[in-house]
């Protein structure tokens, strides 16, 4: 349990030496775009994801609908 409270701060602690470095060096404008720039790539997969679960809920039950409706069916012989 404790691992999992401290795993999160430990993965945190861990930042690119390159992207520190520059980021340390530059301006105030550097900065900022760094800061939109990840805003930017981090986006467009947060979307997808919560595109293809979106759609995932929504079709969560589309065969077992299909399977019932198929067997409520009064013009369909049973099979014994």
């Amino acid at each position: 349990m404790a691992f999992a409270l401290l795993s999160p701060a430990l993965a945190f602690a861990q930042n690119c030496a390159l992207c520190y470095t520059q980021a340390a060096g530059s301006g105030s404008r550097m900065i900022a775009a760094l800061r939109s720039g990840i805003l930017i790539l981090a986006i467009p997969p947060t979307l997808i994801c919560c595109g293809i679960a979106w759609m995932a809920y929504r079709k969560r039950n589309q065969f077992n609908e299909d399977l019932y409706d198929d067997s409520a069916d009064p013009d369909v012989a049973p099979d014994s």
